[in-house]
């Protein structure tokens, strides 16, 4: 395919700018438009599943973000008194032959942003363009983006637009207008970072509790521990007509955790020391009949938002990235590259989407739970250790990590 290409990517976080990166080791000179006019580091941990992290590795991105981040070797499943439920390694120590990457989203995004820049121009990145209007779709894409701070709008055509634009995509909602808010399961996610030792040797993910209140932990790297606390308060449903990333108080969910504490793990403790502390509700969207509408498509949060569950939300849009330059390498035409790219990821993310929101991997903390509400009763006996391996496995394999198939497949370079 002409690699002269005008490709437009809409959204310069992680799964935009990884598209960008990956486009250029293919060959094309994308150009990324954000509606922010100035990128912080913000948020709090994410996992790079090993998936994820073999595509950056591709990317010749591994080594330094092995320096910003954490390899995780271990992960933890326990029940709301501290009871093991669950323990598998993770990353190299399970077999994989990529690690997997606990670190700072804002950070991460802003190493992809430098690199970007680094590798394609500073010219690559334009920020403060805000996508208004989707005018033409079919041959040479046609769209409008006003700047943020001065109004003016430009009309931008390219011979591809990818919406990377996250769960309030405006290149979604420009194809799906009567979609409405996302959908919301009722959970509120409170999330921080403290500056505490980590726990189970310091290397290790914890989930605990069940699906309706549960705590996550991992370290992401310079003596820092994010976590996350899970309350079910109310109905399933569209989510509260509040700020997305408003600041959290701990009065609001720290009580029903006040006795969850266990040998090395101490949740009141963990949640004094943070810093600033982030409420979101956890929420997703219903899995889409078609991402693709002439020359344009949908990528990551924009085409498959998901459930914080089973850490694949940034890891599947960073392969939906390294997919599509890959199609777009290997086709003769941009339409068939679309149809090849939607072909291989959109059913197989909609498959996750709808597995977490039967909690996933997490199920097993549900089981236990349940299972466990009869006085004297024994895990071992109620949860047998072949029903936890089988969750586990089952998740893996339908998430595309399953480590025997992910080590056996071949690159995603161009040939």
């Amino acid at each position: 395919m002409d690699r002269d290409l005008d490709i437009a990517i809409t959204g310069a976080g992680i799964v935009g700018l990884t598209a960008a990166l990956s486009l250029h080791a293919a060959g094309f000179r994308p150009t990324v438009y954000e509606a922010v006019a100035q990128p912080a580091p913000l948020g709090v941990g994410i996992n790079l599943l090993p998936h994820a992290v073999r595509e950056l590795a591709d990317l010749g991105l591994i080594d330094e973000l092995l320096n910003i981040g954490v390899a995780i070797t271990d992960l933890h499943y326990l029940t709301a008194d501290g009871q093991p439920v669950w323990h598998e390694p993770r990353g190299l120590a399970a077999g994989y032959h990529w690690p997997q990457i606990a670190i700072h989203r804002g950070e991460l995004q802003m190493f992809l942003l430098a690199k970007v820049r680094e590798r394609l121009g500073v010219d690559a990145v334009r920020l403060g363009q805000e996508l208004v209007a989707i005018e033409r779709d079919v041959g040479r894409v046609q769209v409008r983006f006003a700047d943020r701070a001065n109004g003016a709008v430009t009309s931008v055509e390219a011979d591809l637009l990818i919406g990377a634009d996250g769960i309030h995509s405006a290149v979604r909602r420009h194809y799906y207008p009567n979609e409405g808010a996302p959908r919301w399961n009722g959970i509120t996610l409170w999330r921080s970072t403290s500056p505490v030792v980590a726990p189970l040797g310091g290397r290790a993910m914890i989930w605990a509790g069940w699906s309706a209140q549960k705590f996550v932990a991992y370290p992401i790297g310079k003596g820092r521990l994010n976590w996350i606390c899970d309350l079910k308060r109310d109905a399933d449903g569209a989510p509260p007509p509040r700020d997305w990333n408003r600041p959290g108080d701990r009065a609001d969910f720290l009580p029903p955790f006040a006795d969850w504490r266990w040998p090395g793990i101490d949740v009141p403790a963990i949640v004094a020391a943070s810093g600033p502390i982030y409420e979101f509700p956890m929420v997703d969207r219903d899995p889409l009949p078609r991402w693709t509408f002439g020359r344009v498509t949908l990528m990551g949060d924009a085409a498959h938002p998901m459930y914080p569950i089973g850490s694949n939300g940034a890891t599947q849009g960073i392969i939906d990235a390294r997919v599509m330059a890959f199609h777009l390498a290997a086709c003769e035409t941009v339409e068939d590259a679309l149809v090849q790219y939607e072909a291989d990821r959109r059913e197989a993310t909609a498959r996750i989407v709808l597995m977490n929101r039967a909690q996933g991997p997490d199920r097993v903390l549900d089981l236990a739970a349940e299972r466990l509400r009869s006085p004297g009763t024994d895990l071992a006996t109620v949860l047998p250790m072949t029903e936890r391996a089988e969750i586990a496995a089952g998740y893996k394999a339908t998430a595309g990590f399953d480590p025997a198939i992910l080590n056996a497949r071949s690159s995603l370079n161009p040939g």
